[in-house]
């Protein structure tokens, strides 16, 4: 039986990336982070591993996979999405939120699409 082992993000500075990355979710390198790959892991060495490949591939402003993170509820989704800001996160003015969202749409530094959900939502 398969299972998701790595999400694989296209960056154009890994180090930067992975910098964001490991503050945002407490992970840490598998191995040496090299120029152009770096494979991250949770601390406790269990959950699924973010990767982060050099791309040259622009980023996509609807993109048709992104992150999912999950808050508990409301006021820690507004925590966290401060705590991402200020560790270089944006905030996207996104033109497709539904009415009562559930999710927060950010970039990373690089760019790349995520949300931060609040799973309390009914």
């Amino acid at each position: 039986m398969l299972r998701v082992g790595s999400v694989v993000l296209g960056v154009s500075d890994v180090p930067r990336a992975a910098a964001f990355w490991m503050e945002a979710l407490g992970y840490v390198p598998r191995e040496e982070m090299e120029d152009d790959w770096v494979v991250l892991v949770p601390a406790e060495r269990t959950g699924v591993q973010l990767a982060l490949g050099l791309s040259e591939t622009p980023v996509q402003e609807h993109p048709r996979i992104h992150l999912d993170l999950y808050a508990g509820d409301a006021a820690d989704q507004a925590a966290e999405v401060e705590r991402l800001v200020s560790l270089g996160a944006q905030r996207v003015d996104w033109d497709l939120y539904p009415d009562n969202a559930d999710f927060v749409v950010l970039a990373d530094p690089e760019g790349n699409r995520f949300c931060v959900i609040d799973t309390g939502h009914g």
